[in-house]
């Protein structure tokens, strides 16, 4: 990158001024890791100090039966197949309580489009389970899923977050986000979920009160002034709403495990490689540096590793997830060694190990707990960049 436009963006930055989609592009071109690094990781601390977030909390997919057949997607199956399956309102309960130990905030909600699945399953599945736990939040459901309600229903997205919120929902999920436009997308998703009704409904959900994530699918076919595009999409939304707490870029995921049974399910992977590490960190710093008026940018561990992860706080990042349990859509298609489960424990040491102090929250990022940063006795003790 040219030394005077590196030093015009290092203003605009400092400044507080926002930034073009030009600067996006630029800052994408630019091979300087550490500069990227280093600028986001300034905006980063003054958003949020040396404080990185975390959550307790546990995935539920209570079905993979789904009627669309998205080009990256390893986790979806069809009715008939031998691993298809779709549990009943009492086993998602009996498997929720199960999870319940560790002081569960919250219970994240995602599954496939379910061709025969009749609405009132939806909030009953919610009442349900906000009965079993109702301490936990719920956090379910992606704008995908809130528009094929609609369908099956003939309600309103309006009427249907309404009687979700009355059912226990505390938000929605980011998901169905993928890349929003459109040269990229009819290439990669197969239902009728496009940015006109994804902002439609999280736009709905804000003006209801809820606060929900906003997500990014990156490293497949998409070049970075989609990227680009894509994070200022949002950025306009919430200039509207207010209503994103979070922005999480997902890592785009290769289909090994299917593979080994002969089905493919990802139809992207022969032409595709997975985001290199560098790649991943590059797009968190760019995102931070874009993504303005959003206050958390945050890392999902189990599709980066841990170790990248623990990188990306340096490059944008405040919030390392939770300690998750069992993803499925993730799990379903990579075996390149994140864990099923990281502790609470585990997450304190993780965020202490890269140099930060770690702060237990909810789902509305309301602290629950502060805990102490890296030991300062410490021979050779972690620290932040210095900004």
């Amino acid at each position: 990158m040219d030394v005077g436009l590196k030093r015009e963006l290092e203003d605009k930055v400092r400044a507080g001024e926002r930034l073009t989609r030009e600067d996006g592009i630029a800052l994408y071109e630019s091979d300087d890791l550490a500069w990227l690094g280093g600028l986001a990781h300034e905006v980063r601390t003054r958003k949020n100090g040396d404080v990185v977030h975390f959550n307790v909390n546990r995935h539920l997919n209570m079905t993979n039966v789904c009627t669309a057949s998205c080009a990256y997607c390893s986790f979806q199956r069809k009715p008939g197949e031998k691993d298809a399956y779709t549990m009943r309102i009492e086993e998602a309960v009996k498997l929720a309580k199960a999870m319940e130990g560790e002081n569960l905030t919250e219970l994240h909600i995602v599954n496939g489009l379910h061709p025969s699945l009749p609405w009132r399953y939806y909030p009953r599945s919610l009442s349900e389970l906000k009965k079993a736990l109702p301490n936990v939040s719920l956090k379910a459901f992606t704008a995908t899923e809130i528009h094929h309600f609609e369908t099956i229903s003939g309600l309103s997205a309006s009427e249907i977050l309404d009687e979700l919120i009355e059912a226990g929902l505390e938000s929605l999920t980011g998901g169905g986000a993928e890349i929003f436009d459109w040269e990229v997308r009819q290439h990669i998703v197969d239902h009728r979920t496009h940015w006109e009704d994804w902002s439609r409904i999280h736009r709905l959900a804000h003006e209801k009160g809820l606060k929900t994530p906003c997500t990014m699918l990156y490293g497949h076919i998409e070049e970075p002034r989609h990227r680009v595009d894509h994070v200022l999409r949002l950025r306009e939304l919430q200039d509207e709403t207010g209503g994103f707490q979070v922005f999480i870029p997902l890592r785009y995921q290769h289909d090994f495990v299917d593979m080994q049974d002969g089905k493919v399910r990802n139809r992207l992977q022969a032409r595709t490689q997975m985001a290199t590490g560098a790649e991943a960190l590059k797009t968190f710093a760019v995102s931070r540096l874009l993504f303005d008026n959003v206050p958390h940018v945050k890392v999902f561990w189990v599709m980066h590793g841990v170790q990248t992860a623990q990188l990306a706080l340096q490059h944008g990042a405040d919030d390392m997830d939770g300690s998750v349990v069992e993803y499925k859509i993730t799990h379903d298609a990579d075996n390149y060694g994140t864990p099923n489960k990281l502790t609470r424990e585990d997450l304190l040491d993780l965020i202490r190990d890269a140099g930060f102090r770690p702060v237990e929250r909810n789902t509305r990022y309301e602290i629950i707990r502060e805990y102490d940063g890296p030991d300062p006795a410490r021979r050779e003790a972690p620290q932040p960049m210095r900004v």
